[in-house]
């Protein structure tokens, strides 16, 4: 018989100084910031005294608490967005930590409901999201990680380059990051216990990458390729469209 999810929290990561896009969780999205939509996607597949917004900026703060969002304040010394999950553990009481990029404000909230029954599937294991590649321009896009995935639906490897590639380097099949993961708290108290950014983790520019080094497995799990992330400025029309054309 299935057992029953782990006790959970889910983090939203919201940091204000974005290289490619500053201020970018309080962007407005056709009058709502950013980090506002992503919360409220999360809380369409669970409590609200679950989901928090971590950061280390009061005008995110502000913003949060006038929505009545839960939100922890963090060191702005953190290296990446999962070492701000990280000391968000050590303020909640929880077994598992859920993060939801804080730039995902279109987040199909049925991927949340996923991630949290597969936390009863996979006890104890760090799980993370991907869907499959549909478009040459996404496959060769640097803003994408893309993932090698064993046949038992553990990760192989992630790199923002064009891979599983062939000899041709031409398109053929491929799969993406979506920026959803779970960590047990020992996981996160791995990852943060590191000075600095792994090698592979710090070439590549992807975190996930810094638990695969230090020896930990990374479970895969299948979700919706709604998700549209936004990193630079030509992002927001693309987010605003998909928002009218759903009705969010």
């Amino acid at each position: 018989m299935l057992s029953s999810p782990p006790d959970y929290a889910v983090i939203i990561p919201a940091r204000y100084e974005s290289s490619r896009l500053p201020g970018k969780p309080l962007v407005s999205l056709l009058g709502v910031p950013m980090v506002v939509r992503t919360y409220r996607q999360c809380i369409r597949a669970c409590p609200p005294e679950r989901v928090y917004v971590a950061t280390d900026d009061q005008r995110i703060e502000a913003v949060c608490r006038e929505h009545g969002i839960n939100v922890l304040m963090t060191s702005s010394d953190c290296l990446t967005g999962t070492d701000r999950v990280a000391e968000c553990a050590a303020q909640i009481n929880a077994e598992v930590f859920i993060n939801v990029q804080g730039d995902e404000p279109v987040f199909n909230p049925d991927d949340l409901r996923v991630f949290i029954e597969q936390l009863a599937v996979y006890p104890g294991e760090i799980l993370n999201g991907f869907c499959e590649i549909d478009c040459d321009a996404m496959y060769r896009s640097s803003s994408t990680p893309k993932v090698v995935i064993r046949p038992d639906g553990r990760l192989l490897y992630m790199s923002r380059s064009p891979i599983p590639g062939n000899k041709a380097h031409a398109f053929e099949r491929a799969w993406r990051q979506v920026c959803v993961y779970a960590f047990p708290r020992r996981a996160l108290q791995d990852f943060a216990a590191q000075a600095t950014k792994t090698p592979l983790e710090e070439m590549e520019d992807i975190e996930i990458l810094r638990f695969i080094e230090l020896g930990w497995e990374v479970r895969m799990v299948e979700l919706s390729a709604q998700s549209v992330a936004v990193d630079n400025p030509e992002d927001i029309a693309r987010a605003e469209k998909v928002i009218r054309d759903r009705g969010l």
